[in-house]
């Protein structure tokens, strides 16, 4: 009702029809206080408990306290990772999206929550009118007059059965699943970034082991063809010596690429070009060798420290939410609305209590026939939160068995890297002594060539294994839901607009 009544002559005090609408306004205003608490649909009780092992098969788990592994990455004691991870928290575009769910979900949640509050507006208006009075063939004008009106309207839906209450509590839920995304966006991003280093380290230890190797196996060759130049070596010999150079140096290429890979896959990740960490990565490092053991905790405390599950978990709740929500529409709907208007032919008579009327009283909207459309929307809600168990379920078992994997690849690569070490060092001493002896005449050169081979496969494998390793923890503090510590500004906007007021529009580009 956005206009008011003309000639309108309220007397003092209340006729009988508006004390009655007054004690009609008083009774559902009673009423809406009494079920302020009712609501339907199931209620919340929290997270579901389901059967979790109680420790780890792996018995190289350590235990905690319980939490989240927070900065794990500073147990591969490698400055310029810690900064690396500092840089890509700040910059990541996947991060920088996350933030913004973050944002929607809270806006989102504030918008919903203003649905428990009345609305309230205003209109105004001047006309000009001028009207024409008489018969079919005379015709008198009025003179011309101005009419000023306004009036402020208001409505408020009663919260009777818990409809919007609930439609708060799904906005609340998917916030905090928002926020739960935004921590796994970053365990993702960190584990990333540090799998990707040690990658580009393993590979440039690869790199110099190759070179250092093909230097070891050029001076065979040059002591092969000065045997053979002075006709106590062979041409098979010698080929043989040359081949084998030639094959270490061959790997240079194929490492040099593969490095140039990780390093641009780096700089990704910390939102920028791909060559955009090359300069911190041009000098050599060694693998980052992390300092064991990793705190486990227990399978229950994934419940908590995953990001994941813990996101699976908040949407079941809003799933469950949202089927009070479906199931309120079932019910009538009760709503109060009023409106307070004045006209004037002058503006200085709007405020006069002559020219102000007003109206005010409930309006019920009972669903009476749908053809089983609002029953058919809570058996939706019920089957979207099944799929959310499920979806939690599923997700608790995915981190279940990540941990249990990295676990035992862990446990695994350590006994086989104190295996690779032995054994490299072992063929070092066969290298060195096949080759003094093959000096001497002592010795064959399919020894020297042997011997040579066999060490070069053994410290290469070793730095694989060393780079698995440290991967394999990676993974393993990813799986536990380690990530970032320090607080994250999500109300930054990633393009702040201005001149947002009114103002005249650009020609379209």
């Amino acid at each position: 009702m956005s206009s008011a009544k003309e000639n309108h002559h309220p007397t003092p005090g209340l006729s009988r029809s508006a004390a009655s609408r007054a004690r009609s306004v008083c009774v559902a205003l009673m009423l809406a206080g009494a079920l302020a608490g009712c609501a339907v649909g199931p209620d919340y009780v929290g997270p579901p408990k389901p059967d979790l092992p109680s420790h780890w098969s792996t018995k190289t788990a350590s235990h905690r306290d319980g939490g989240r592994l927070d900065r794990w990455w500073l147990r591969l004691r490698d400055p310029l990772l810690n900064q690396l991870v500092e840089l890509a928290v700040e910059a990541n575009p996947d991060v920088a999206k996350a933030k913004a769910v973050v944002r929607e979900a809270r806006a989102t949640l504030q918008q919903t929550t203003a649905s428990l509050f009345p609305s309230v507006s205003g209109t105004a208006s001047v006309t000009n009118n001028k009207t024409s009075v008489g018969s079919s063939s005379v015709l008198v004008d009025s003179a011309p007059y101005a009419l000023h009106q306004g009036s402020f309207d208001s409505s408020w839906e009663l919260d009777l059965f818990g409809g919007t209450q609930r439609s708060v509590e799904a906005a609340l839920r998917g916030e905090q699943s928002a926020e739960e995304d935004l921590r796994d966006s970053l365990v993702t991003l960190i584990g990333d970034v540090a799998g990707y280093y040690v990658e580009a380290r393993g590979y440039q230890a690869r790199i110099a082991l190759a070179q250092r190797t093909s230097v070891s196996q050029r001076d065979t060759e040059k002591l092969t063809r000065s045997k053979y130049e002075a006709g106590s070596g062979n041409a098979v010999d010698l080929a043989k010596a040359t081949a084998q150079a030639a094959s270490t140096e061959a790997n240079v290429p194929t490492y040099q690429a593969a490095l140039a890979a990780d390093v641009h896959r780096l700089g990704i990740l910390l939102g920028r070009p791909p060559d955009g960490v090359a300069a911190l990565l041009a000098r050599s490092a060694p693998v980052p060798a992390p300092r064991m053991p990793l705190p486990t905790g227990l399978p229950a405390d994934l419940l908590l420290s995953r990001p994941d599950v813990a996101s699976a978990e908040r949407k079941l709740a809003q799933a469950t939410a949202k089927i009070g929500q479906a199931e309120a529409d079932r019910y009538p709907a009760v709503s109060l609305t009023g409106s307070v208007g004045t006209s004037a032919l002058r503006a200085g008579d709007l405020a006069k209590y002559s020219s102000v009327s007003w109206s005010v009283g409930p309006s019920v909207t009972v669903p009476v026939f749908d053809a089983g459309k609002r029953q058919a929307a809570v058996r939706i809600a019920e089957a979207q939160r099944d799929q959310a168990f499920a979806t939690f379920h599923a997700t608790l078992l995915t981190a279940l068995e990540d941990v249990e994997n990295a676990l035992v690849a862990l446990s695994s690569e350590r006994v086989r890297a104190t295996k690779l070490a032995e054994a490299a060092r072992n063929y070092r001493e066969a290298a060195r002594l096949s080759r003094s002896l093959f000096e001497t005449g002592s010795a064959s050169f399919i020894d020297v060539l042997d011997a040579e081979r066999s060490l070069y496969s053994a410290d290469d494998s070793l730095i694989q294994s060393k780079v698995s390793a440290a991967k394999d923890y990676i993974s393993l503090a990813k799986a536990l839901g380690g990530g970032w510590a320090d607080p994250i500004d999500t109300s930054t906007p990633i393009i702040v607009d201005s001149n947002t007021g009114p103002h005249m529009r650009e020609a379209l580009k």
